[in-house]
Protein backbone atom coordinates (compact mmCIF):
# COMPACT_ATOMS: atom_id res chain seq x y z
CA UNK A 1 0.00 0.00 0.00
CA UNK A 2 1.27 3.60 -0.58
CA UNK A 3 1.46 6.20 1.78
CA UNK A 4 -1.87 8.31 0.57
CA UNK A 5 -4.16 4.76 1.13
CA UNK A 6 -2.48 4.45 4.72
CA UNK A 7 -3.10 7.98 5.36
CA UNK A 8 -6.70 7.64 3.77
CA UNK A 9 -7.66 4.80 6.21
CA UNK A 10 -6.21 6.52 9.04
CA UNK A 11 -7.85 9.49 8.76
CA UNK A 12 -11.57 7.30 7.49
CA UNK A 13 -10.77 4.94 11.20
CA UNK A 14 -10.41 8.25 13.16
CA UNK A 15 -13.38 10.17 11.65
CA UNK A 16 -15.61 6.77 12.48
CA UNK A 17 -14.21 6.50 16.06
CA UNK A 18 -14.92 10.18 16.97
CA UNK A 19 -18.49 9.61 15.30
CA UNK A 20 -19.09 6.39 17.44
CA UNK A 21 -17.73 7.72 20.74
CA UNK A 22 -19.26 11.36 20.59
CA UNK A 23 -20.89 11.85 23.95
CA UNK A 24 -24.41 11.59 24.66
CA UNK A 25 -26.89 14.67 26.19
CA UNK A 26 -26.57 12.60 29.74
CA UNK A 27 -23.43 12.64 29.89
CA UNK A 28 -22.99 16.05 28.95
CA UNK A 29 -26.05 16.85 31.56
CA UNK A 30 -24.42 14.94 34.55
CA UNK A 31 -20.33 16.55 33.69
CA UNK A 32 -22.30 19.87 34.40
CA UNK A 33 -24.28 18.65 37.07
CA UNK A 34 -21.39 17.57 38.76
CA UNK A 35 -19.92 20.67 37.97
CA UNK A 36 -22.28 22.73 39.48
CA UNK A 37 -22.75 20.50 42.47
CA UNK A 38 -18.29 21.31 43.14
CA UNK A 39 -19.16 25.13 42.34
CA UNK A 40 -21.88 25.66 44.88
CA UNK A 41 -20.12 23.60 47.68
CA UNK A 42 -16.86 25.44 47.23
CA UNK A 43 -19.30 28.49 47.23
CA UNK A 44 -20.70 28.17 50.39
CA UNK A 45 -18.47 28.70 53.72
CA UNK A 46 -17.45 25.85 56.12
CA UNK A 47 -20.46 26.07 58.30
CA UNK A 48 -22.79 25.98 55.81
CA UNK A 49 -21.03 22.44 54.36
CA UNK A 50 -23.19 19.89 56.25
CA UNK A 51 -26.55 22.08 55.83
CA UNK A 52 -25.28 21.74 51.94
CA UNK A 53 -24.84 17.79 52.47
CA UNK A 54 -27.94 16.94 54.41
CA UNK A 55 -30.22 19.51 51.79
CA UNK A 56 -28.74 17.38 48.64
CA UNK A 57 -30.02 14.21 50.50
CA UNK A 58 -33.21 15.36 51.33
CA UNK A 59 -34.18 17.13 48.33
CA UNK A 60 -32.19 14.22 46.03
CA UNK A 61 -30.53 17.33 43.95
CA UNK A 62 -33.96 19.00 42.44
CA UNK A 63 -32.44 22.02 42.44
CA UNK A 64 -29.32 21.52 40.47
CA UNK A 65 -31.26 19.02 38.19
CA UNK A 66 -33.71 21.29 37.53
CA UNK A 67 -31.45 23.62 36.42
CA UNK A 68 -29.22 21.55 34.42
CA UNK A 69 -32.62 20.19 32.26
CA UNK A 70 -34.20 23.70 31.80
CA UNK A 71 -30.38 25.61 30.76
CA UNK A 72 -27.61 23.10 29.49
CA UNK A 73 -27.97 22.34 25.33
CA UNK A 74 -26.06 19.88 23.72
CA UNK A 75 -25.38 20.34 19.61
CA UNK A 76 -24.41 17.15 18.08
CA UNK A 77 -21.51 17.63 15.34
CA UNK A 78 -21.42 13.84 14.60
CA UNK A 79 -17.55 14.42 15.61
CA UNK A 80 -18.07 16.55 18.60
CA UNK A 81 -20.48 18.18 20.28
CA UNK A 82 -20.67 21.53 21.98
CA UNK A 83 -22.22 21.63 25.21
CA UNK A 84 -23.92 25.14 25.79
CA UNK A 85 -26.00 26.89 28.96
CA UNK A 86 -28.71 29.28 28.37
CA UNK A 87 -27.59 32.32 30.55
CA UNK A 88 -29.66 35.79 30.49
CA UNK A 89 -31.06 35.21 27.22
CA UNK A 90 -27.86 33.78 25.20
CA UNK A 91 -26.69 30.56 24.67
CA UNK A 92 -23.09 30.64 25.53
CA UNK A 93 -20.48 27.39 25.14
CA UNK A 94 -19.06 25.89 28.06
CA UNK A 95 -17.47 22.73 27.13
CA UNK A 96 -16.72 20.53 24.21
CA UNK A 97 -17.10 16.77 23.95
CA UNK A 98 -15.20 14.08 21.18
CA UNK A 99 -14.09 10.62 21.85
CA UNK A 100 -15.99 9.94 25.17
CA UNK A 101 -14.94 12.77 27.39
CA UNK A 102 -16.02 16.00 27.95
CA UNK A 103 -13.84 19.12 28.48
CA UNK A 104 -15.38 22.35 30.70
CA UNK A 105 -14.21 25.80 30.31
CA UNK A 106 -12.71 27.53 32.52
CA UNK A 107 -15.18 30.69 31.90
CA UNK A 108 -17.94 28.71 33.89
CA UNK A 109 -15.87 29.16 37.21
CA UNK A 110 -16.19 33.07 36.23
CA UNK A 111 -19.82 33.09 36.08
CA UNK A 112 -19.72 30.26 39.16
CA UNK A 113 -21.30 33.60 41.35
CA UNK A 114 -24.32 33.94 38.93
CA UNK A 115 -24.54 30.40 38.66
CA UNK A 116 -25.17 29.50 42.29
CA UNK A 117 -27.64 32.57 42.92
CA UNK A 118 -29.63 31.61 40.49
CA UNK A 119 -29.56 27.39 41.77
CA UNK A 120 -30.19 29.11 45.08
CA UNK A 121 -33.22 31.19 44.10
CA UNK A 122 -35.17 28.68 42.16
Amino acid sequence: MNKKRIFALVIIFIVIAAIWTNPKKEQHELVVKEKAEYLLKNQLGKKEQSLFDIGMQLFGNNAVEDFVSKNVLVENFYLFSLTKIKWQGKENPIGVGAFGKIWLSPKIDEKATEIIDAIKNN
